[in-house]
Parts: structure tokens; C-alpha cells; sequence
């Protein structure tokens, strides 16, 4: 009948007999399991994801720095490592009396800014270059980054050959210029130059591209302002780029410090005959390799735990150092 608003009753509603419908998950006594196990998936996962690079740094990174601690303060041979003499702090005193030392240091700190220095320079002309509209600019990006790629091994033993005293390209161009041929490997200067060339060949496209990313990131207005004033590119380079740059720049130059402050490969493979001892006249050993000199040539693993903590030494201060320019930095800006 129209307008009837009379609703029909299922028979099972007046029979008393409904059901109430399940949760979708199951009988109700299963929530409390679940809920309670939805709690340890959501506090304990996160701890579960970072746990493989704890465990990993446990094994690899701090039980070697905790075991060449206190090695260093024993006298122990590599060929009976469990058989310790305790000695005290007299492998790094011995440090400080030891010329051979004081010579790979000094070496390290030559080589580091005969490489460090060329090195962030043209890594910087290069990413403002590759910074513009160029045609093929994936194909230069993909290119200044290949010695990167390159190992030390291969890219040392090119640079071994062009570096060569009798047929070496290098004195090759020397006399063709009229110049007389230089021992580059016997050298202390020629050496400690050409182990900083392999340096710089093989990082420089890998810091351009980190400089090439940060520039990408400085907001185009500031160039379209500075363009409006006059400024020509190199101003705007001067003024806009590098400000930008700081952090980057300071970046770069921590992370290049510390590894050469651990270079090895290209000094021990530069001179092959000479093995660690990095020239006749150690005139290129680093601390790198007067380590490995102690530790696997001399057997001596106390004095080579205690070169590894000096050297770990010197990267904290490098770390404070770079702590404290950033602070600076920071407030300036």
C-alpha cells in the first residue's frame, strides 16, 4: 500500500536466533594476541632494520679498535699474537723518538696537500663547468667520475709507465721541450708529485660531482638577481656560488684530509721494488705504509697497534678541527 512505512522482520530477528557478525580478523578472542603482537612489530622492527649495521661495526670496526689498543701497550710479535709482554705507553714513546716516524708523517702531510689541494680546485672548476647547459652533460658527468671507478691498481701502474725515468711519457715531453729527464720514483719531491697526481686523477670527478649537486641546489633567483645587478658569471661565481659552497667545501676537505692521512695503495704499488719502505730513502713512505712496514713486514704488531691509534689520533683532531669551522660557519651565516 503506498505510504505503508512497515517494515518487514526478518524471522530469525524475531526468533531471537541473529547473530552479531564476526570481526574481520576473527573471533574476538584473537584480538588481544594480535593487538599485543602489532606492539612488538611496531617497537621492536625498527631496532630489528639497524641491527645488521651494529652487528657488523661490532665485529669489523670496534673490536679492531679496542684489540690494537691494547695491543699497542704490549710487546707482541704478529707471528704469536697471544703471547703479550705488557709494556705500558712505550710504543708511542718509542713514536716520539723515532725518526722514521716523524718521516711518514711529514710525507703524508706533503703528499696530502700536493693532492688535496689541486684536487678540490679543479673538482670546483669543473662542476661549475658541468653546472651549465652543455650538450652531452650526462655523458661528462659519466666520464669525469670513470677514475673513480678505475682500482688503485690499474690506475698506479699507468701512472707507474708515464712517470718512468727511461721510457716514460713524461720525460718524453720533457725533451721534447728540451728539458732533461727527471727520476721521478728517486726524487723526493719528483715522488711525493707523482703519487699526488694518481690522487688527484682518481678523486677529482668524484668531488666535482658532489660540488655539481650542491650547486643544483642553490635557488636560481639568487643568480637571476645577481644577473639583474650586472654581475658577470665570474661574479656571480665569486659571490653567489661559493657562499653557498661552504659546507660542501668543508666537506670535502675533511673527508679528502682524512684519506690521506690513510693513504696506502697508491704509495706501496708506486715503486714496487721498494715494497713499504716507500723509496730507497723513504722519501714517499706514508703512514700508511710504515704501519703496514712495522705490522706485516717487521712483525712488530704493538708498534703497528700503536702507529694505527696515533694515526686515529690525528683523525679526531681533524674531526674537532672541523667541528669547530662549521660551528663558526653556522653563527656567521
Amino acid at each position: 500500500m503506498a505510504g505503508d512505512t512497515t517494515t518487514v522482520v526478518p524471522s530469525e530477528w524475531e526468533e531471537g536466533t541473529a547473530r552479531i557478525p564476526e570481526p574481520a580478523g576473527g573471533p574476538a578472542g584473537r584480538r588481544p594476541r594480535r593487538s599485543r603482537w602489532h606492539r612488538w612489530d611496531t617497537r621492536w622492527s625498527p631496532y630489528a632494520f639497524v641491527a645488521p649495521f651494529f652487528l657488523f661495526f661490532a665485529v669489523f670496526g670496534l673490536f679492531p679498535l679496542l684489540y690494537t689498543g691494547w695491543a699497542s701497550l704490549h710487546r707482541v710479535e704478529l707471528t704469536a699474537p697471544d703471547d703479550m709482554e705488557w709494556v705500558g705507553l712505550r710504543n708511542f714513546s718509542r713514536l716520539l723518538r723515532d725518526e722514521f716516524f716523524w718521516n711518514a708523517l711529514q710525507n703524508t702531510v706533503t703528499i696530502g696537500l700536493l693532492s688535496t689541494v689541486p684536487q678540490l680546485l679543479i673538482a670546483l672548476g669543473v662542476a661549475h663547468l658541468l653546472n651549465y647547459r652543455l650538450r652531452g652533460s650526462m655523458f661528462f658527468r659519466v666520464a669525469v667520475l670513470t677514475p673513480y671507478a678505475t682500482s688503485v691498481a690499474a690506475a698506479t701502474l699507468v701512472f707507474v709507465l708515464l712517470f718512468g725515468r727511461d721510457h716514460g711519457m713524461i720525460n718524453w715531453g720533457l725533451g721534447l721541450a728540451g728539458l732533461d729527464a727527471v727520476d721521478w720514483q728517486n726524487g723526493t719531491w719528483t715522488s711525493q708529485l707523482a703519487v699526488s697526481t694518481i690522487v688527484v686523477w682518481r678523486w677529482t670527478g668524484y668531488n666535482a660531482l658532489i660540488y655539481l649537486a650542491a650547486m643544483q641546489s642553490i635557488p636560481g633567483e639568487l643568480y637571476e638577481s645577481a644577473a639583474l645587478d650586472g654581475a658577470s658569471r665570474l661574479q656571480q661565481f665569486r659571490h653567489v656560488t661559493l657562499p653557498s659552497l661552504r659546507p660542501t667545501i668543508l666537506f670535502t676537505c675533511v673527508v679528502s684530509t682524512i684519506g690521506a692521512t690513510q693513504l696506502f695503495g697508491e704509495p706501496l704499488l708506486f715503486n714496487g721494488g721498494a715494497g713499504a719502505t716507500g723509496g730507497a730513502d723513504h722519501q714517499f713512505q706514508t703512514l700508511g705504509l710504515y704501519l703496514y712496514e712495522q705490522g706485516w713486514v717487521n712483525l712488530h704488531l704493538g708498534r703497528a697497534s700503536a702507529i694505527a691509534w696515533a694515526m686515529f689520533l690525528i683523525l679526531l683532531i681533524i674531526g674537532a678541527v672541523n667541528w669547530l669551522v662549521a660551528r663558526r660557519l653556522r653563527r656567521s651565516s
